[in-house]
C-alpha cells in the first residue's frame, strides 16, 4: 500500500512538471528542423503576421534597416515567447548585422555582453545567393553559459523553484537532473542530453546545491527551440542578468 501511494505521488508530480514545462499557453519561440534543413524562426524575427504553418525567414538584407526606420524600434519582441527579446547589434568579428537573443528587453550594453543568449545572423549567403538561416547559424555566446550555471545554482540553494524542490521531495536520495522545459522527457524516461543543464545530489528529500555539476553537453539552442526554464529559475536568471547588464554599463 505505501509503495502504491508512492508511485501515485511521483506520478502526480511528474505530471506537474510535464503541463507546468508545456502549458499550451507558451507555444514554441519558434521551430528548428535541423542543421541541414531551413531554421523556422518567430513571427517577431521574420518580421511578418504569422500564419497557420511556419514559413521560412525571408532575406532581411533590406528588410531591417528598414522596420527599425519605420517604427524607431529598439528591440523586437516575440509574441509567443515575451520572455525573449531580439536586438539588432553589429559584432566586431563579422560585417553583417546580428540578432542578439536576449532574456532581456533593454539593448544588451555591448554586442558581446554575457547577458546574451546568442547571436543570429540577420542575412546569411551562399553560392553567390541569400540562403534561410540555418541552425548552425545560430552562435551561442560561451560566456553566457556561466551566467547561467550560476543563476541556477544559486536559485537552488535560495529554494526560488518550487518544482525542483518537488521533485527532490519525490526523489528523497540520489542524482537529480535540471530539465530545460523546450523538451520534458516522457514520465520515467531521463531526457536528451542536450536538454539536461545539470545533476544535483538530493540526500532526505533536500537538494544539495554545493554538489550542482554542469552538464557539458547541454545546448542553448536546438532543434526544439530557444532555453526555457521553469519559472523559479527563470525569474532568477532574468534578475541576475538585469544586475550584470547594470554592471557592464557602469563599467
Amino acid at each position: 500500500m505505501h509503495t502504491t501511494r508512492l508511485l501515485s505521488r511521483t506520478r502526480i508530480s511528474s505530471l506537474a512538471l510535464w503541463y507546468q514545462c508545456r502549458n499550451p499557453i507558451l507555444p514554441k519561440a519558434y521551430h528548428v528542423l535541423s542543421s541541414s534543413r531551413p531554421i523556422y524562426w518567430p513571427a517577431s524575427y521574420r518580421l511578418q503576421k504569422a500564419t497557420s504553418s511556419p514559413t521560412p525567414i525571408p532575406n532581411l538584407r533590406s528588410n531591417v534597416h528598414r522596420y527599425y526606420s519605420s517604427s524607431n524600434a529598439s528591440v523586437i519582441s516575440d509574441p509567443n515567447r515575451p520572455d525573449l527579446f531580439y536586438h539588432l547589434v553589429s559584432l566586431p568579428s563579422s560585417s553583417s548585422p546580428a540578432y542578439a537573443l536576449s532574456f532581456l528587453k533593454e539593448p544588451p550594453p555591448t554586442p558581446d555582453s554575457s547577458t546574451i543568449i546568442g547571436w543570429l545572423p540577420a542575412e546569411t549567403e551562399g553560392n553567390g545567393q541569400d540562403q534561410e538561416a540555418g541552425l548552425n547559424d545560430f552562435q551561442e555566446n560561451p560566456k553566457f553559459r556561466k551566467v547561467l550555471h550560476d543563476a541556477i545554482q544559486t536559485g537552488l540553494r535560495e529554494e526560488v523553484d518550487d518544482v525542483q524542490k518537488n521533485g527532490a521531495i519525490q526523489l528523497q536520495q540520489g542524482w537529480m537532473h535540471i530539465h530545460d522545459c523546450r523538451n520534458v522527457p516522457a514520465l520515467g524516461r531521463i531526457g536528451d542530453p542536450d536538454d539536461i543543464l545539470a545533476s544535483v545530489l538530493v540526500e532526505e528529500g533536500k537538494l544539495l546545491p554545493e554538489t550542482y555539476q554542469a552538464m557539458p553537453s547541454y545546448r542553448t539552442c536546438t532543434a526544439d527551440g530557444p532555453m526555457q526554464l521553469t519559472d523559479g529559475l527563470a525569474q532568477k536568471l532574468k534578475s541576475t542578468l538585469a544586475k550584470i547588464a547594470a554592471a557592464e554599463s557602469s563599467s
